[in-house]
């Protein structure tokens, strides 16, 4: 047996000896258009995973990780997504803070961050999309300026789409410190607290009818000096390596939620009579294929997350849409549609939340930028 085949039986062993008793009513809870089901139950479940070693498998041991070759991070977020475990509540510090801050950050910020997200002791949101700078990143305008008398970085401006931000201590803000910088330039990579008095949330209502994301406000929120990754100015390239980072290996666990979705699609087709006919057989056909072909793209394009990402978002939400189609017109009502918040069921949630796949993380129309100038080679766009 191979050390990753090894490493998997691990895995599996310990979630099946785990995920019982009072862990076992949270299998399947949370995940997109759900992440607010269960919240502090999943929060005890991955503290009870950090305990016991399962949390930053890929970083350092230095660093409080286990050092797992990328082989076996895709074994381990495959058997968890096979156990039904619930979805995660500190990946955003786990898989894209947490790396960034190993690769980019001082010895002391390592020190004082990295051991509470690993042991799920303080949660993390992203701060970089704004309303007039969403998949365009580099038109950020959140503004920040040192404070020579506190010696504090003052924070203004606004934040969109910020997951999880209601349930977060620490939010990474990217932010323009040199007054009159433009795009790439002039940006900065801030660690900024949420519980202060300068910083307000308000909750986004989806369509799903859940509010996972929300607006920020910072209007003279604080933080300290040495709260900067990377060289102030210089927070683009640090930014960029968060980005590679969330398009990483948990991905492909993502991928076998896909096909088990797949799966209760074929089953309710096989129920309802839908399998009768030709085009949905086809289609059905087709989904299974685009989805053995997006885990070997993964694998194959863990240099180039750009194009993972454009075709598992392309495939999603497909697989939306035809769970909507093999449904049939009782799609179109949701169960105590005129209450609030309304129910959904698992395939309109999928149908609603996957049309949000093309756009968060980087539309797909700033992947195909990215990969025809960064791959492709071809001429840049031209930007005024």
């Amino acid at each position: 047996m191979s050390s990753v085949e090894e490493f998997r039986t691990e895995v599996r062993t310990w979630l099946r000896a785990h995920l019982t008793g009072g862990f076992a009513a949270l299998k399947g809870r949370g995940g997109p258009g759900r992440e607010h089901e269960a919240f502090a139950e999943r929060l005890a479940w991955e503290r009870h995973m950090a305990a016991h070693g399962w949390t930053c498998l890929g970083w350092p041991v230095e660093h409080g990780g286990r050092g797992a070759s990328v082989e076996e991070q895709i074994a381990f977020h495959e058997e968890y997504a096979l156990a039904d475990a619930p979805a995660r509540v500190g990946h955003i510090g786990e898989q894209l803070l947490g790396p960034t801050l190993i690769a980019h950050g001082t010895e002391e910020q390592k020190r004082r961050f990295l051991p509470p997200i690993r042991a799920v002791e303080e949660l993390w949101c992203q701060g970089y999309s704004e309303p007039d700078a969403g998949s365009d990143l580099a038109g950020v305008r959140t503004r920040a300026a040192l404070d020579p008398e506190s010696g504090e970085w003052v924070v203004d401006g606004q934040k969109i789409w910020t997951s999880l931000a209601h349930e977060a201590q620490w939010c990474f803000v990217l932010a323009r410190t040199e007054p009159g910088s433009r795009r790439h330039a002039g940006l900065s990579y801030l660690l900024v607290p949420m519980d202060q008095p300068g910083i307000e949330v308000r909750p986004i209502v989806q369509l799903t009818g859940t509010s996972e994301f929300n607006e920020v406000f910072f209007d003279g929120a604080r933080t300290d000096a040495a709260h900067v990754v990377g060289a102030p100015g210089e927070g683009w390239a640090v930014a960029m390596a968060t980005l590679g980072y969330e398009r990483g290996v948990s991905t492909l666990g993502q991928q076998v939620g896909f096909r088990r979705e797949l799966e209760d699609l074929a089953a309710l087709a096989r129920l309802g009579g839908a399998l009768a006919d030709p085009l949905i057989r086809d289609r059905l056909v087709r989904a299974w294929i685009g989805l053995e072909t997006l885990r070997a793209t993964a694998l194959r394009s863990a240099a180039a997350p750009s194009m993972a990402k454009l075709y598992r978002a392309r495939r999603h939400r497909d697989l939306g849409e035809l769970a909507m189609d093999i449904s049939g017109a009782a799609s179109l009502l949701a169960a105590g549609a005129h209450e609030d918040p309304y129910e959904l069921d698992d395939r309109q949630r999928l149908f609603l939340f996957s049309r949000a796949d093309t756009i968060y993380a980087g539309s797909d129309e700033i992947q195909r930028t990215l990969i025809a100038e960064r791959i492709l080679g071809l001429p840049k766009e031209v930007r005024a």
